[in-house]
């Protein structure tokens, strides 16, 4: 599904998607509560999400559909932002969206995009990750110094270890090497970090790792 505000950049982007067999563009919106109303009746998997929008922006269309991320089964949302450093793309990494990719993205790398976000990856760069939440920490409420969920108790050295990992933008492969593990081991440690906190990817652990004081801003672990 394609919500986007300019009917020029989602003909493009409609174009773009149809060439592949494996996609199909099967709803449009221009604005959030358009997308809302659509997504009555149609089945979408993955939706393009634009977040300077009239009537409902962005941010708060992905709030409603993803419920912060707790929403089981509710469309992956990608969002596209003109501009890399975003508040309105830290506000819906925090709704719930999967990640966000800039609007002038090549298409290869939009197309990989979203068959990540569909496969239940997260589509935002480590290095970006990491300096979006850098800069919007100070937005994020102060911490005591105490985990701010009961559910990080659930998580053992070894998860939380992981986790802080997650949160510094470091990739699978480079946590395997850091922990000397498996990367298919660390791929399983993300996973049940991810289920034991009701996270829906690894985007929402990072912000979570920030919220609770696990991770402060330059990435060091609290």
């Amino acid at each position: 599904m394609l919500v986007d505000d300019q009917v020029l950049l989602r003909t493009g982007f409609r174009m773009v998607l149809a060439a592949q067999p494996d996609m199909e563009v099967v709803a449009e919106a221009g604005d959030g509560a358009q997308a809302l109303e659509v997504l009555r009746t149609a089945e979408v998997d993955v939706i393009l999400m634009d977040v300077r929008m009239p009537v409902l922006d962005g941010v708060e269309a992905t709030r409603r559909i993803c419920g912060g991320g707790q929403h089981e089964g509710a469309p992956k949302v990608l969002i596209l932002t003109t501009f890399d450093l975003d508040e309105y793309a830290f506000s819906a990494l925090k709704a719930g969206a999967s990640g966000f990719m800039l609007k002038d993205v090549p298409p290869n790398e939009l197309l990989a995009a979203i068959r990540a976000v569909h496969s239940g990856d997260a589509v935002v760069a480590p290095s970006t990750t990491r300096r979006l939440l850098d800069r919007f920490t100070p937005m994020l409420p102060a911490t005591s110094g105490e985990p701010a969920r009961p559910e990080l108790e659930r998580l053992t050295d070894r998860e939380r270890e992981v986790l802080l990992l997650v949160a510094q933008g470091l990739s699978n492969g480079e946590i395997a090497a850091r922990l000397v593990l498996s990367e298919a081991t660390v791929k399983t440690h993300v996973g049940r970090i991810l289920t034991k906190l009701s996270l829906r990817d690894r985007v929402q652990a990072v912000v979570l790792a920030y919220e609770t004081g696990l991770v402060r801003a330059g990435g060091a672990g609290a």
